[in-house]
């Protein structure tokens, strides 16, 4: 039997397994059996016999087994395959859907295939009822359907359709979907076919739509090219479509709205009839309107602005002219005249960018006329009363002189150009017109056409280096390093040399970097000799030394550090000529007479202000590249050898101030070894400085001790000075200390605290002092600790002991205790023995110093002020030092604890008012570690520890308003004064407090509330007549605390709301309910109305009183008395509120 006969026979329910059998073997490479080879082989009646016995196969399986019951089936698991189990019934149709699938690829004309297209009917039916997971069939029955469409056969429409929904909901949900989007690209002719308005075809429709959603759709190219025959299916579905684009188009990036774009203008251009009108009136004029009437701000402006840009790029086509002046025509003149400045901004851009916009089957005549009107237009557009139009008129004039330099007339040319650069250049009502002059003028810059005209105009510009604005003057030098670069003319012909170094020296970074980018082959001439490089550098520092620094600050931007490091070492040489006797350096100058004939100074050796500059200029060529040779060892062996060998020779020579400076800092970037002389003598220096120095002489010695590793050495004199000054502690801390250096000095304990104060103010230091570890610094902040006992002495004494160590010291001693404190427990990694000190401290002032804020009485029985006074620079000095330690996150429960109980004894002692304004910065340090994330927190755990220190902090910040209240009430000066340092620490609170809508923080707005309430309440009862009851309109007419709580509140909206929600909540609680107290609250609101802040919360509490107002309107209709006119006046106030 042939392998015809055996496969023909195979195909009926009966054998069904060889069947199956033969679909394997066609699966399999490595067999020879091929279905497709066997089934042509056939002649057409047996061709057709096998048709008939597929159908009848494939009714019995679905028969015995139907789709929708395959999954159920294969759920439920049958362990024996048998002809009902889902997998032989998949597999069988399977078989039979290959079998077709070949059959109507061999179809020929004149073929009978009716049995063919009821077995496709079959298995259409299968894959609409197919689960999900059976793709391998899904598959296949699909490519059946492509390939019934394809071949063109009866009923192709159904499955057409079919197999092209299919591809587009797989090209949605494949990862890769490449091929399934060329696979639809194939089948769009099917839509062809399909009716738009059918309700059938809602679905494909919306995932059509869908498609504009979907980058991998729009990058593709055969994506692309069914998104543009999607403008082609239907009239009315173009605007569907446009419509799904504008609504996505926020979300775009710039790359897919360019590909977006070019959809767009692929589509118009194949489109004819009324399609072509319904893409240009529905989408291409849309989009034009929309780049006018937007908002500059709105997200899709730019959008817009970049589809319009890709259409106007495309001008020069005689169908593009065409369609761009037809459909500007009604629409782009208006909006140039609007009144909105936004709609003739955007108008500007569009106009100018699109121009010409004329009608290419106009006659020349015509044409020229209207692009001289439209000339006209421009030039009138430069002169709008808005700046922003100026702006946008500026650029689009300036791309027009670009892209038509050679078709406009030289009058007009010039015209615009002088326009630019005589008036809008110096435009004084705005910066940004004329920074848009400058940035603008480099388009044009780029048509060398320009070059001759404009080498004679922008010489004018030369002032615009100074102008007032930054932006501006940026723009003027990127316009000047443009007029270099394409050698439009000589810059400095249009800047004088000498103005741009003044502004070198004197401006911002960002003008700077510009200026030495336009000079740097001027005074860094790269493919010179090392020696012009000095000539050139010593010239620029007789120019002007300032910008000489900045110049070389910037210069290892442009070059590579190797140049750097032989500059430096081309100084060098000059220097060394210098320390000679009878120093001639001509024979330095011997190349470029004209640039460095100012370089030859025969006496540069006596010219101190010059050779103090070379050597700033090497300490900054240094700086710049010291990582690049930190990472080349044998560079930076030899620069050091080089410098080394003369640092001696340079101090001794160089003993002016000026030189001494930068050699102290050359030397610091050097190895002690490579500077001997020096460094030897640096830390016998410092011993010997005297006690009255400052930063600037002392500074830059321990800068090369630290940078040297030696800042063991200068702690270990430090500690020695300040132990040795400590009263009857100097022998025995000498005793057991090894002297380093034989000499001997007194203990200068000042100049001990100054060094601290430098090290652990600058970065640097303070580092290498920190890396020294726990030993010395536990033995210094033990020595500082000790420095208590003086300022006891002098806090208990009557008389100044000439022999003590003075105040100030020991309270810079004090503060450092703290600081060094600080400092060491950010850096132990356990324990807390710093933060302990700390809180030692503490106890210390509360016991020792806090009985002396009180005013006292000497034994004569006159009033002391020195004690109380003294006493609050203590307590306030350590107050600020622990309120660091919150502001850094390292004190924890017990540290904020124990500092709160001391605010609160100071504030209970005699004079603890004066300390106020040190106590505020804590509580709002203390609260802000505790500030709530969000209103996650259980409000009923309310003792917890969090609960109980905020509830510290709130006790702490009432007592503090009753002082102020006191204070104001015994001594309205001092109070005055009190309150505003303590203006500061109250807004600083309350800004943290806002953000705590419970208690117990909540209650400092009610405290505030009260007081305001109980001043104002007190003021309206003392008044005895009429006239004088008024209503306030600003802060200043309020009481003395109210006004300075009010003004506090007021400066942030946060902070008004929060309490305006306190008042509202006191007046529905009914706290307030006399009529005095209902007038003040409204005096209050009155003042926060005058501001303009929180008219909701406003608008609420005024409700709230109106509420209360009206149960005294009984007791006030017929009188005049104080009463009636305070309530009237309420009621007023009250209209005028709630009017808002």
């Amino acid at each position: 039997m042939s392998k015809r006969e055996a496969f023909l026979e195979a195909a009926c329910k009966e054998n069904v397994e060889d069947f199956r059998n033969f679909i394997q073997l066609h699966k399999d490479k490595a067999e020879p059996f091929d279905v497709e080879e066997v089934v042509q082989e056939m002649p057409r009646d047996q061709r057709e016999a096998l048709w008939g016995r597929l159908a009848s196969l494939l009714q019995d399986v679905l028969e015995e087994l139907p789709p929708e019951r395959w999954a159920e089936d294969r759920e439920e698991g049958m362990e024996v395959e048998s002809a009902k189990d889902p997998k032989h019934v998949m597999a069988v149709v399977d078989g039979i859907t290959l079998v077709t699938l070949v059959s109507v690829k061999l179809l020929q004309d004149g073929d009978t295939y009716s049995v063919l297209l009821e077995i496709a009917h079959k298995l259409h039916v299968v894959l609409v009822s197919l689960p999900v997971s059976e793709v391998p069939l899904q598959l296949h029955i699909h490519t059946l359907c492509e390939a019934w469409w394809k071949k063109g056969l009866k009923e192709k429409e159904k499955f057409g359709r079919t197999a092209f929904l299919i591809s587009l909901q797989k090209s949605f949900i494949l990862k890769k979907a490449g091929v399934e989007i060329q696979r639809l690209w194939s089948l769009h002719d099917v839509l062809l076919s399909l009716d738009y308005t059918s309700e059938d075809n809602k679905q494909i429709i919306d995932l059509l739509l869908q498609c504009f959603h979907r980058p991998v759709h729009i990058r593709h190219d055969d994506g692309k090219r069914f998104l543009v025959f999607l403008f082609s299916w239907h009239v009315n579905f173009i605007w569907a479509i446009h419509g799904t684009i504008k609504n996505q188009l926020e979300f775009y990036s710039k790359t897919t709205t360019t590909q977006i774009t070019e959809i767009y203008f692929r589509a118009w251009k194949k489109a004819s009839g009324d399609f072509l009108e319904q893409i240009e009136s529905s989408c291409i004029q849309d989009f034009m309107q929309c780049a006018i009437f937007l908002h500059r701000a709105s997200p899709v402006h730019t959008k817009v602005r970049q589809i319009m840009s890709y259409f106007h790029s495309r001008k020069g086509c005689h169908k593009v002219d065409k369609m761009l002046y037809n459909l500007y025509r009604p629409i782009l003149w208006k909006a140039l005249n609007a009144p909105n400045f936004e709609v003739r901004a955007n108008a500007t851009l569009l106009f100018t960018e699109a121009f010409p916009v004329h009608d290419p089957d106009q006659s020349n005549e015509n044409v020229d006329e209207n692009i001289q009107k439209q000339l006209d237009t421009a030039m009138g557009l430069l002169e709008d009363p808005h700046p922003t139009v100026r702006s946008n008129a500026t650029l689009g004039v300036c791309k027009i002189l670009a892209k038509c330099w050679e078709l406009l007339p030289p009058t007009i040319i010039t015209d615009f150009l002088k326009k630019l650069v005589m008036e809008l250049a110096a435009d004084a009502s705005s910066p940004d017109v004329r920074c848009s002059v400058f940035k603008c003028l480099t388009i044009v810059l780029d048509n060398a056409l320009s070059h001759p005209l404009l080498e004679k105009l922008l010489p004018t510009l030369k002032y615009s280096l100074h102008d007032n604005s930054e932006k501006v003057r940026t723009a003027f030098l990127d316009m000047l390093i443009k007029v270099k670069a394409v050698r439009a003319a000589k810059f400095w012909d249009v800047c004088n040399m000498d103005h741009l170094l003044a502004r070198l020296a004197i401006d911002s970074h960002s003008v700077s970097k510009r200026i030495v980018d336009l000079l740097f082959k001027s005074f860094f001439p790269v493919n010179e000799s090392e020696r012009e490089w000095c000539c050139r550098c010593i010239t620029l520092i007789q120019m002007n030394p300032m910008a000489a620094r900045k110049f070389y600050q910037h210069a290892y931007k442009h070059t590579a550090p190797t140049n750097i490091i032989k500059l430096m070492l081309a100084i060098r040489r000059v220097l060394n000529n210098c320390i000679q006797t009878d120093c001639d350096l001509t024979d330095i100058n011997d190349s470029n007479k004209e640039n460095s004939a100012q370089a030859a100074l025969v006496t540069l050796g006596k010219d101190m202000a010059v050779v103090s500059s070379l050597l700033e200029v090497v300490v900054i060529l240094w700086r710049s590249v010291g990582k690049a040779l930190k990472q080349n060892e044998e560079a930076q062996k030899y620069t050091f050898a080089k410098f080394g060998n003369v640092m001696s020779k340079y101090f001794q020579a160089f003993e002016d101030d000026r030189c001494t400076v930068p050699l102290i800092q050359l030397a610091s970037f050097m190895p002690p070894a490579a500077v001997p002389t020096f460094s030897c003598g640096v830390l016998s220096r410092l011993r010997r400085m005297d006690q009255g120095a400052v930063p600037t002489q002392y500074g830059q010695l321990l800068d090369c001790v630290c940078s040297w590793g030696q800042a063991a050495d200068i702690l270990e004199l430090i500690t020695d000075w300040l132990t040795e000054a400590l009263p009857k502690q100097g022998e025995k801390a000498n005793a057991n200390r090894k002297v380093r250096i034989q000499e001997t000095t007194e203990a200068k304990p000042d100049l001990a605290v100054a060094y601290l104060d430098y090290l652990f103010s600058h970065t640097s230091t303070q580092e290498k002092v920190l890396a020294l570890g726990q030993r010395p610094m536990k033995q210094l902040h033990t020595v500082l600790g000790n420095w208590k006992s003086v300022l006891y002495t002098h806090l208990s004494s009557t008389s100044e002991d000439p022999k003590s160590p003075s105040l100030e010291t020991a309270l810079k001693a004090f503060m450092f205790h703290g600081r060094l404190g600080a400092h060491l427990q950010h850096n132990a990694s356990e324990g807390r023995d710093y933060l302990l000190s700390l809180e030692h401290v503490a106890a210390w002032v509360a016991e020792r110093v806090l009985p002396f804020l009180a005013k006292g009485t000497s034994d004569d029985g006159e009033d002391s002020e020195k004690s109380p006074s003294l006493a609050t620079q203590i307590t306030e000095s350590f107050l600020t030092v622990c309120r660091d330690v919150l502001l850094v996150g390292l004190g924890d429960e017990t540290f904020k604890g124990q500092i709160l109980h001391l605010c609160s004894l100071i504030l209970l002692s005699d004079a603890g008012y004066l300390c106020i304004p040190a106590v505020l910065p804590i509580l709002k340090e203390v609260a802000d570690t505790y500030v709530p994330e969000g209103n996650s927190q259980a409000e009923e755990n309310q003792e917890d520890a969090t609960a109980v220190i905020l509830g510290v902090v709130a006790n702490i910040f009432q007592k503090i308003i009753e002082l102020l209240a006191r204070r104001l009430r015994k001594e309205p000066e001092e109070g005055k004064q009190l309150c505003q340092s303590a203006v500061p620490g109250l807004t600083d609170f309350l800004q943290v407090a806002q953000a705590w809508d419970r208690a117990p923080l909540s209650g400092v707005f009610s405290t505030i509330f009260a007081v305001i309430i109980v001043e104002k309440r007190h003021l309206l009862q003392k008044i005895t007549h009429p006239e004088e009851v008024i209503t306030p309109e600003s802060v200043e007419d309020m009481p003395p605390l109210s006004s300075i709580l009010l003004s506090v509140i007021l400066k942030s909206p946060s902070v008004s709301r929060a309490f305006l929600t306190e008042v509202c909540l006191s007046l529905d609680s009914e706290a307030i309910s006399s009529l005095n107290e209902l007038a003040a609250v409204l005096h209050i609101l009155t003042v926060i109305k005058h501001t303009g802040q929180s008219k909701a919360g406003l608008k609420s509490a005024a409700t709230s009183v109106q509420q209360q107002l009206h149960k005294h309107a009984v007791a006030s209709v017929d009188s005049r008395d104080i009463q009636g006119v305070i309530f009237e006046s309420s009621v007023k106030t009250l209209n005028e509120i709630l009017a808002l």
